[in-house]
């Protein structure tokens, strides 16, 4: 269709020059969509069967050209022409005869917008538009002789006086729409269906350019869930309604005009022998409304819609604690699912945590995220106990690092001369010299592994190498003693963090969450553009540094607020889901 505009264009600047400007100022978007190769196409025969014809056949992954607000896309293309008069099949001679009356050939550009990802249901609904469209065509137009409108717009009205009508139907996700709907009609939202006029009265061309119908498969797939039928036949009814509008029809004009353009709606659709009603009586029937700003105001995604969109980055490392867990160290059944879709769409999830691999891979099966097909198991890569632990492919240690026996030793003797509880965390293992509630809350709350009650400071330190030790208080006594006693004692020896307020950290010098999730990218061999982070904590600044992305959540530290990209929403407001939702995809 958009090829033979240029074609169309290229005769008339020859005969008639005048025509051809009024045709440019006339058809703006068939001058910003046009082809970039000539598209391939397949003649078909309307009737009780159809055929091939040996001149060509319609294949996906021609490519289209779409030139909007001044960025070239890449649409996926396919043409099919039919012949509207034929019908049944005709013997094949090598010379056709001559035919007193001219057949209407019905051209149909089913295209897919390129943001739009490789999709086997959508390529399979392109597929069947492509001989769809033209039925549809057909009996729209066979619809309109000799029948009385009160309300249709008649600028089409003597199809016959054509040799030709080209018409195209661009399949889209809502983000595209949106933008589209916004330059044609100056409504910022999404929408289901645009229909996009391309005919000039009173021009007499041999071609009736019909126009553009312009469908988000999105949207189309949000209400064939609520009206209870395929996303080929909503996209199917979409369609219609969007022919019916290039045909004059138009429900916002009136009540009267609404009644005429529905009873044509479900006369075509029945015609056609298609499942559903019309767009506009579905409408009433599931009161829903194709203005989406009330349930959609900005460009986060919606939850079950990242199969419409392509992933922007390979890798998303994150936190557990303060990020992808609440206030109530849980994870949320939203931030779950939008786990799980990102992990459907091919994305990987790797946590980097201050927590041990068990305590991770216990929380996560909560909410069937652990495992093989989840976030993580023994066979997955992760970044644990602040970067002390590093596991790589097939979830095999690729690096570990441990305490001074020496700091160690005098954190437990001052744990125990003052009475505040202090854990060492050995690999899989947690120990302690005495029992304290704070310790239970360890295992209850934060889930990691039950601490081992040891009899004596020696005994500790002879049971098994210990990559952190974390000292438990109020938050106010870590603030005011514990950090900076320990942050002036341990000197050049050890590093002190911080994850939460209510717990002081001791590491190995030069190392950090950071180091760590650097050295499992250059293992994995995975460029740092490839990776979205999400933290919350001044451990995970070095983490939101390196990635292409960094979104730390607003519940986070002024220091990590301050390195980050992007501030997101509170781990309360399930804020690693509105993350992935607003810009993983």
């Amino acid at each position: 269709m958009l090829a033979r505009r240029s074609s169309l264009l290229r005769i008339l600047r020859r005969r008639d020059p005048e025509m051809a400007r009024a045709l440019l100022r006339a058809v703006p978007f068939a001058s910003s969509l046009r082809s970039s190769s000539a598209l391939h196409s397949q003649t078909v025969h309307l009737g009780a069967a159809a055929s091939s014809s040996p001149l060509g056949t319609s294949l996906f992954g021609n490519k289209v050209g779409f030139f909007g607000a001044g960025n070239e896309k890449q649409l996926t293309g396919l043409c099919g022409r039919v012949w509207a008069s034929q019908r049944g099949y005709r013997k094949v001679r090598r010379r056709a005869a001559k035919s007193k009356d001219r057949e209407l050939e019905l051209n149909a550009s089913i295209c897919i917008e390129e943001d739009l990802p490789d999709d086997l249901e959508i390529l399979s609904i392109a597929e069947l538009l492509r001989l769809n469209v033209p039925m549809a065509m057909k009996l729209a137009f066979d619809g309109l002789k000799d029948a009385t409108y009160q309300t249709r717009d008649t600028a089409i009205d003597d199809v016959g006086g054509f040799q030709s009508v080209e018409l195209s139907v661009l399949l889209c996700n809502d983000d595209f729409i949106r933008k589209l709907n916004k330059e044609w009609r100056d409504e910022d939202h999404a929408t289901d269906v645009l229909s996009m006029s391309q005919h000039v009265a009173g021009l007499k061309l041999p071609i009736l350019m019909l126009g553009d119908i312009v469908i988000s498969v999105e949207t189309a797939a949000r209400q064939a869930e609520e009206r209870g039928h395929t996303l080929l036949d909503e996209i199917r009814i979409l369609m219609v309604h969007g022919l019916l509008h290039l045909l004059g029809f138009d429900h916002e004009l009136s009540e009267e005009a609404e009644a005429e353009m529905e009873k044509e709606e479900e006369l075509l659709l029945k015609s056609l022998g298609w499942k559903g009603k019309g767009l506009i009586q579905s409408a009433y029937d599931t009161k829903t409304d194709t203005d989406l700003r009330a349930e959609n105001p900005d460009d986060r995604k919606r939850e079950g819609s990242l199969r419409f969109y392509k992933p922007k980055f390979s890798y998303i490392f994150c936190d557990m604690d303060g990020t992808l867990l609440n206030s109530e160290s849980r994870i949320s059944l939203t931030n779950a699912k939008a786990l799980k879709e990102a992990l459907s769409r091919g994305v990987k999830v790797v946590i980097a945590s201050g927590k041990a691999r068990p305590a991770v891979i216990n929380i996560l099966q909560m909410v069937d995220l652990a495992g093989k097909d989840g976030v993580i198991s023994q066979f997955t890569p992760g970044v644990f106990v602040q970067g002390l632990l590093v596991y790589g492919r097939q979830g095999r240690e690729i690096y570990r690092r441990n305490l001074e026996p020496d700091v160690c030793r005098e954190a437990f003797i001052y744990s125990r001369e003052h009475g505040i509880p202090l854990i060492a965390f050995c690999e899989d293992r947690c120990l302690t010299l005495f029992e304290h509630p704070l310790v239970d809350s360890l295992h209850t709350i934060y889930k990691e592994p039950k601490a081992e009650i040891m009899p004596s400071i020696e005994d500790l330190l002879a049971a098994a190498d210990i990559q952190k030790i974390i000292f438990l208080d109020a938050a106010e006594g870590v603030a005011t003693n514990l950090r900076p006693y320990w942050s002036e004692a341990t000197g050049a020896r050890a590093n002190v963090v911080q994850a939460v307020p209510d717990m002081l950290e001791i590491v190995p010098p030069g190392t950090s969450k950071g180091s760590g999730v650097k050295m499992l990218l250059d293992h994995l061999g995975v460029a740092p553009k490839e990776v979205m982070a999400i933290g919350d904590g001044e451990n995970d600044i070095e983490m939101l540094e390196l990635a292409s992305l960094g979104i730390a959540l607003s519940n986070g530290s002024e220091k990590t607020k301050a390195v980050a990209n992007v501030i997101g929403v509170s781990n309360d407001e399930d804020g690693v889901a509105d993350a992935i939702y607003r810009y993983a995809f």
